[in-house]
C-alpha cells in the first residue's frame, strides 16, 4: 500500500492485516484521483479543498487527498487499531496540522450541531454497513457540503442498495469487488 502521487509520491502507508479491515486497493484509489482529476461531470477541485474521510480506516484515501494538495482532511474512524494505525500514518508524514482524527462512532460525529462545508465526502464503510444511508440522510439535511462538492463511496461491487430520495449517482465504476459511486445530493 503506497502513495500514488503529489509530494509523498512513492511512500509506504501501514495498514492493517486483519479481517475487520478492507484497505482501498492502490489501484481502486488510483482510478479515483483520475476522474476526480479528469472527468468533466465532477466540478471540484482537490487543491486547497476540505475533505471529511469517513470509515477512515488507515487513513489511505484522505492522505492520498493531502499529498495531491488537499487543504485539509477530517478523518473518523471509531475501530481503535485502525484509528491508531492512522494516527502513525499521519505522524510518519508530518500531517498533523492538515489533519484532524475524530475516534468516534460517525452518527455522533454528523450530530453536532456545527460543521465546516466539504469539497469531497467520501465513504468506505464496511461491505455489509448499511447505516451509511442513514448518515447520507443527515450530510445532506444538515448541508455539510460547498457549492461545488463530491460524494464518493466504496461499496462491493455485486450489493445493490436504494439510494433513491438520498443521493443522485453521477458516475458508477466497478473494480474487481469494488463499486465506485460519484454522487451529489
Amino acid at each position: 500500500m503506497r502513495i500514488i502521487s503529489g509530494r509523498l509520491k512513492g511512500k509506504k502507508i501501514t495498514f492493517l492485516k486483519s479481517s475487520i479491515t478492507r484497505p482501498l486497493k492502490d489501484f481502486v484509489k488510483e482510478n479515483i484521483f483520475n476522474i476526480i482529476s479528469h472527468s468533466k461531470l465532477l466540478r471540484v477541485n482537490l487543491e486547497n479543498a476540505l475533505i471529511l474521510d469517513l470509515y477512515s480506516g488507515i487513513g489511505s484515501f484522505g492522505i492520498e487527498c493531502l499529498s495531491r494538495g488537499a487543504g485539509k482532511v477530517i478523518f473518523v474512524e471509531n475501530e481503535k487499531n485502525a484509528s491508531m494505525t492512522l494516527k502513525k500514518n499521519i505522524a510518519n508524514f508530518s500531517l498533523q496540522e492538515k489533519s484532524i482524527i475524530i475516534f468516534d462512532k460517525i452518527s455522533n460525529f454528523l450530530d453536532k450541531e456545527k460543521h465546516e462545508k466539504f469539497d469531497i465526502i467520501f465513504l468506505d464503510p464496511p461491505f455489509a454497513e448499511e447505516n451509511y444511508l442513514e448518515e447520507l440522510k443527515i450530510i445532506k439535511k444538515k448541508k455539510f457540503f460547498n457549492k461545488n462538492y463530491i460524494i464518493i463511496i466504496h461499496r462491493e461491487n455485486n450489493k445493490k442498495e436504494d439510494y433513491k430520495g438520498i443521493i443522485k449517482p453521477i458516475l458508477i465504476k466497478k473494480y474487481r469487488r469494488s463499486k465506485i459511486i460519484f454522487a451529489r445530493f
